[in-house]
């Protein structure tokens, strides 16, 4: 299923991925990362800077692009964001991403 993601949302899936699981998890969890992931390229042309606790990029990262991403991908970003609902740990920064990933759960339901 296709998803369109900019910079932030990339970056902040990156965060959300569990840091350890079993083997089949920890494969899904490379693989998407591999996905979402900046390449090198896109480093210098979203012109990424770390400012203290902060990631910036110009208005190019801002722009949304197509992942299309498993049905096994989605499920584990979606539980992630709801764990993080259910904890009352959500973000401003969870926010688009939550409403893109809510609504294919609200679909399934």
């Amino acid at each position: 299923m296709e998803k369109q993601l900019n910079v932030g949302e990339r970056l902040i899936i990156l965060q959300l991925l569990p840091k350890e699981g079993n083997f089949t998890t920890l494969r899904l969890i490379r693989d998407l990362a591999a996905k979402v992931g900046l390449s090198a390229d896109e480093l210098v042309e979203f012109d990424l800077k770390q400012d203290g606790s902060q990631v910036k990029w110009n208005a190019e990262g801002s722009k949304e692009k197509p992942f299309e991403l498993k049905f096994k991908e989605i499920e584990l970003i979606t539980k992630e964001l709801q764990k993080l609902d259910k904890e009352n740990k959500l973000g401003f920064n969870h926010f688009t991403l939550f409403e893109k990933f809510s609504e294919e759960e609200d679909a399934n339901n």
